[in-house]
């Protein structure tokens, strides 16, 4: 595979505002009242800086194709995903606020798994509210190898990890249908195939069904955590992908008390745990 490593520490500065409709609609894809709030909700920032790649750049498995130029390194890997990610908040997000990130390439490493060459590059998001630093965040972006068309079934994971050692304090079920999977993406301006599309993501890219967005699986999490410890601030948050998760059976979202922090996690049908997260937070 080709080396990147000229790639590092290449930026983009991006601009937007922290808007309530997004937030709004985030309320009500999490079943909460829709009622707009004074600070953007806990990983809310997720819904800014969307992509804005003109419909003409789209290729073949909706993101933009890689031949446009921009930010990310032309990686001939045809399957893209969020494999994980770390947030600090550092300060609170005013809605209203004036926001702007500076997006770095912080690394590229090339791996051989199971299913395949594997590409990692972690980005770097400082964002700012109205001058302020208020989030740091390192985002994993895997690129892997085409499906060898396989039942899906044996569709490859990313991570192999071991059950969880300890019982959940809390559970809460989630049913992953295709309406909160376009709600989602509709929020997120997220046109990836495999979110939507159940025939792309079973007979291209080798999948049970529609695979629930990763980021929509975090965001459960620190929702679950936010109903079950009232006067919840998160001030850091780190998850991991670790299999897939389809829109075919619920899941569950766990939480257990961990050395003064949170650990998280979400669980498939078959008991196998489908992410893990870790939030340090302070109650008000």
């Amino acid at each position: 595979m080709k080396n990147y490593s000229d790639w590092v520490g290449r930026s983009e500065t991006r601009h937007d505002f922290a808007t309530a409709a997004p937030l709004v609609g985030l309320a009500a894809l999490l079943d909460h009242d829709a009622t707009p709030p004074a600070t953007v909700t806990p990983l809310g920032h997720w819904l800014y800086f969307l992509p804005d790649a003109r419909q003409s750049a789209i290729g073949a498995d909706g993101h933009p194709r890689r031949d446009e130029g921009g930010l990310l390194p032309p990686v001939p890997l045809p399957r893209r995903m969020w494999a994980g990610g770390r947030v600090e908040f550092l300060a609170p997000v005013a809605v209203g606020a004036a926001l702007t990130r500076v997006t770095t390439i912080a690394a590229i490493r090339a791996k051989r798994g199971a299913s395949g060459d594997l590409l990692f590059v972690t980005l770097q998001h400082d964002i700012a509210a109205d001058g302020v630093p208020a989030i740091r965040e390192e985002q994993d972006i895997v690129y892997r190898s085409a499906a060898t068309l396989a039942p899906a079934s044996t569709a490859p994971t990313i991570v192999t990890a071991e059950g969880d050692q300890e019982p959940a304090e809390a559970i809460r079920d989630i049913v992953p249908d295709p309406v909160l999977l376009f709600r989602y993406s509709a929020l997120t301006f997220n046109a990836h195939r495999i979110h939507y599309d159940r025939d792309y993501a079973r007979h291209v890219e080798g999948y049970d069904g529609l695979v629930v967005h990763g980021p929509l699986i975090a965001t459960l999490l620190v929702d679950h955590a936010r109903r079950e410890i009232s006067g919840l601030t998160p001030q850091h948050f780190s998850f991991r992908a670790e299999a897939p998760l389809f829109d075919t059976s619920a899941f569950e979202l766990c939480l257990a008390h961990s050395d003064r922090k949170l650990r998280l996690w979400a669980k498939a049908p078959s008991g196998r745990t489908a992410m893990r997260a870790e939030l340090r937070y302070r109650t008000d």
